[in-house]
């Protein structure tokens, strides 16, 4: 819809010429002409974007508008008129709430400035407000479980790290719950009320990447037809997430280093630097001192980033967990449903005999199709995917390379699901992108 603006001035020739100049450029105007004129108005169901006010008005003081303004619409931004002469006036009205005055005589042409100005503030506003509502982190304390000697060394040392000011680099492999871990890091930080914002690195093209980060200009590139505020201007105060930092290009990472030791950055296409206040925590699966080895990190982000380390072990090496985690994911589904069930000693024995080298979120998907599968108030063996139905802790399972029991996983999740990359990349949890590295890795590009 078009910007709706509220005009109030006693000059009939300004006011008129104002409104049609405003209207020809494309604005919905409502007009008034007195303090009792505006008052009718403001006491209507009308809203408005923004407010151009005249403070010296033939029946009394526009800050009796203006103040009534900021209680009916606070989300409205008001321009102030005042003649020359008068302007700690106008300083009282912008303490009073206004966002900026204009000096009478002025002309369109200035007066427009302001009223763009006013209207990209309150979209902006508007966007974080959005988005700040949306990114706010649900509570992880009841998903962040465990029992085990190793899980209780890493929830400690995340009490500790989340204390900090200091950049935090998770490490892991996929599916472990880094995510969760960043959200515990926030959660327990100063920032905790502030944005949590979660970028994942791999799902997007270098340049679009680039944008979402940063935020282009209008006109910075073809169908940038407006102004885009970038995620670290929403992250700010609060928490940056960058899962999978691996998967950045090392000119996207070049940037990332700025903005880590400057605090600044410039939007796509534009010269003013942009302060923000984001803490950073980042994640990956890949071991990036190989990568900067071989030139594709870069060493000064790498040590940069990992002023704090938190590494999160796989749920192999953690298998007393898994009942708990189990028991976990079944009552939030049963929770859905309004259905109470549990696992057989059988089913949790399989459980816990596989090596789940899709780690935690490959648990939570069995525990899924299990519940599915489920006919009764009782989950067994039979109920289970088909490969955990005979699964065996071996001690020769238990000593092979972390590489070998990935590549047979996927080699498994591919054949059920007929050869479909996509489908598999959703049961893996992963993205098509890094299913695809995956599958380059391990020489499986012309496997089935």
């Amino acid at each position: 819809m078009k910007p709706h603006l509220f005009v109030v001035d006693d000059d009939d020739v300004y006011r008129s010429l104002l409104a049609d100049e405003l209207q020809d450029q494309g604005f919905r105007v409502t007009t008034a002409t007195s303090v009792s004129d505006a008052l009718r108005v403001l006491g209507t169901d009308e809203s408005f974007d923004a407010a151009v006010l005249d403070l010296h008005l033939g029946d009394g003081d526009g800050m009796t508008v203006l103040q009534r303004l900021r209680a009916v619409s606070p989300q409205t931004e008001a321009i102030v008129l005042t003649g020359h002469g008068t302007i700690d006036t106008a300083i009282a009205a912008m303490r009073a709430g206004a966002y900026d005055y204009v000096a009478k005589p002025c002309s369109i042409k200035e007066l427009r400035v302001v009223i763009d100005k006013a209207l990209e503030r309150r979209r902006l506003v508007e966007r974080n407000a959005i988005l700040r509502a949306g990114l706010q982190p649900p509570p992880s304390t009841s998903a962040f479980i465990g029992s085990s000697a190793a899980f209780a060394q890493v929830r400690a040392l995340i009490e500790r790290v989340a204390a900090s000011e200091a950049s935090v680099l998770i490490l892991g492999e996929t599916g472990v719950g880094k995510e969760v871990v960043a959200r515990r890091v926030h959660e327990g930080s100063p920032r905790h009320s502030q944005p949590f914002v979660v970028v994942d690195c791999t799902t997007l093209h270098d340049d679009l990447l680039h944008s979402e980060l940063f935020g282009h200009e209008k006109g910075a590139y073809t169908g940038a037809t407006e102004r885009k505020h970038g995620l670290f201007e929403v992250a700010d105060g609060g928490t940056m997430f960058l899962d999978e930092i691996g998967d950045l290009s090392l000119g996207l990472q070049q940037k990332l280093l700025r903005v880590l030791e400057t605090g600044c950055f410039r939007h796509v296409g534009g010269t003013r630097e942009i302060h923000v206040d984001a803490r950073l925590v980042a994640a990956t699966n890949r071991n990036l001192e190989d990568m900067i080895a071989r030139g594709q990190f870069r060493s000064d982000l790498y040590y940069r980033l990992g002023t704090l380390h938190v590494e999160m072990p796989p749920l192999r090496e953690r298998a007393d967990d898994i009942p708990t985690l189990a028991r976990h994911f079944l009552a939030r589904i049963d929770a859905r449903f309004g259905q109470s069930r549990r696992f057989s000693a059988d089913a949790l024995a399989r459980l816990h005999a596989w090596h789940w080298p899709g780690n935690v979120r490959e648990l939570l998907h069995a525990v899924e199709a299990a519940a599915v599968l489920a006919t009764g108030d009782q989950i067994e063996v039979e109920d289970l995917p088909r490969h955990l139905r005979g699964a065996k802790r071996a001690e020769s399972a238990v000593m092979r390379t972390l590489e070998s029991l990935e590549r047979e996983h996927i080699v498994a999740v591919l054949q059920g699901v007929g050869g479909n990359r996509h489908q598999a990349a959703t049961v893996l949890g992963i993205s098509e992108r890094t299913l695809y590295r995956k599958l380059s890795d391990y020489g499986l590009e012309t496997d089935g």
